[in-house]
Order: C-alpha cells, then structure tokens, then sequence
C-alpha cells in the first residue's frame, strides 16, 4: 500500500479532493461559457470574508462563509439580471467589499492565524468526515440539477436572448447556478483553500476546450482533468511537504498547458494531412 494511503486524513483529502475536482468543473463550464469566470474570485472572496466572520464570532467559519456566498450569489445574480449594475461592475463591487471586510476583521481580532492559513491555502489536516458527507450531498444536488436541466443549461449559456424567447426561466437557472457554485466554493476551501479553488473551476475547462468537441464531451473531459489535477497535486504536496492548495492549481495549470500542446500538435497534423 502507498504511504499516503495509510494516514486516514490523506485518505480522506484524496476522495474530498476527487469529488471536488469533478465538481468544480462541471459547474465551470456554464459559469466559463457565460463568460462569468470572475464570478469564482469573487465568491472565494466572499466565502473569505464568511470565514473572517466566523472566527471573529466563533462560530463556525464554512457555515458562515456557505450563508455569504449563496447571499452574495442571490444578490450578484440579481443586480445582473435587473441591468442595475454591469456583471463586471457586480462582481467587482463584491470582491473589493468581501476582502476590504475580512482584512479590517482579521486585522482587529486574531490575526493571520494558522486556521486561517488552512482555509485559505487549504490543509488536509482539517478535512473531517463531516466534510466528505456535505461535500457529497453537493454533488447529488448539482449532478441531478445538471442532468435535469443540461438543455436549459447549454441553451442559456449559449445564448440566453434566444433561451429567453424560447420560455426559459434563464433567471432561475442562472441564480441556482451562481448559488451552487458558491456552496462549490465554500466546502472544497479545506483541501483546495478559497483563494486558489477558482483554479478548478475555469484551469481544466479551459483545457478541455483545446482538446474536445461538444459540450457533453467537454463537460466529461473537464472533469476528468479536475480529479487528475486533484489527485495528482495531493499526491505531489504529500511527498513534497508543501501547501495542497498551491500544488493542486499548479497541477492543473501544468495539464492544461500539456492539453494546449496536444491541441496544437493536433492541428499542425490536421493542417499537414489536409495539404495531401
């Protein structure tokens, strides 16, 4: 047996992390095709901040940080979907407001704790089985939302005038949508950390574009690469004694460049065969 697979916390960031590296992307191929992949920053910024309110409240800093990011979701969503405000505006005024509160909070009560560190880098010490189990449940919802409602989905971030027109709820799905990536967000930030989780949502969809066709293809190979780069970067901050967070996004940028000279060799191939 590998020596990471006998410590139960390994163990337990391994499976967090593949759930999390399947789901991230899955959810990041609409929020990408919207072209709405800041919304991620932005809503790490915000679970941030939630988690600056629960050590300072000493409450429960991801049941916080849950509660912000699916109001802040609501309400970016709505600002949106209104016209009150531009969707860079929006998402721009909510990560400036996030991080501006969670550093006055931060700096007039602990600190840069250790806690702190973990929640935001991420630390494999602190994924409790508590964690597995949400994290688990937000997968069954966002797969049965995904299966139920892929034509609303790839309609509206298509082209969501036309969806509109068509008697789509665009509205709705947009705000479940923001509001499960949120959730996304705030319970992968113990392995991934909630400054570098936007990493999985947009690094391996970027990726899959360069080397797929389709969608539902797209979607499956995204995925795919995000619990590799899950994986691959737990395994790699195991042995390297370095922070999971940072190896993890690293991985994934490293795949995604790998994917990118797949693609080009595919075309240079393509372009050399279609010169016979």
């Amino acid at each position: 047996m590998p020596e990471l697979l006998q410590y139960d916390f390994m163990v337990r960031a391994l499976i967090g992390g593949a759930v999390v590296g399947a789901l991230a992307p899955a959810l990041g191929v609409f929020l990408f095709l919207r072209r709405l992949s800041l919304i991620a920053d932005t809503l790490s910024h915000v679970a941030f901040m939630g988690v600056a309110v629960g050590i300072a409240t000493r409450t429960f800093p991801p049941f916080v940080a849950l509660i912000s990011t699916g109001s802040a979701a609501a309400a970016i969503e709505y600002l949106r979907s209104r016209r009150l405000l531009p969707g860079d505006a929006a998402l721009a005024v909510f990560l400036y407001t996030a991080l501006a509160v969670a550093v006055v909070l931060i700096s007039i009560t602990t600190g840069f704790s250790r806690d702190l560190f973990g929640y935001l880098f991420g630390s494999v010490l602190t994924i409790a089985p508590v964690d597995l189990w949400l994290t688990l449940g937000l997968t069954v919802a966002t797969v049965g939302f995904v299966l139920l409602f892929f034509a609303e989905l790839a309609q509206t971030s298509l082209d969501a005038d036309l969806a509109r027109t068509s008697g789509i709820r665009v509205d709705v799905i947009n705000l479940v949508l923001a509001v499960l990536a949120g959730a996304t967000i705030t319970l992968s930030m113990r392995v991934v950390g909630v400054l570098l989780v936007g990493t999985l949502i947009v690094v391996p969809v970027i990726a899959a574009l360069r080397v797929s066709a389709g969608l539902r293809q797209t979607m499956a190979v995204a995925i795919g690469l995000g619990v590799l780069s899950a994986v691959a970067g737990l395994t790699i901050a195991f042995y390297a004694d370095i922070a999971p967070g940072g190896s993890i996004s690293l991985t994934a940028v490293g795949i995604m460049l790998l994917a990118f000279g797949a693609g080009y060799m595919r075309d240079r191939m393509a372009g050399a065969a279609s010169r016979r």
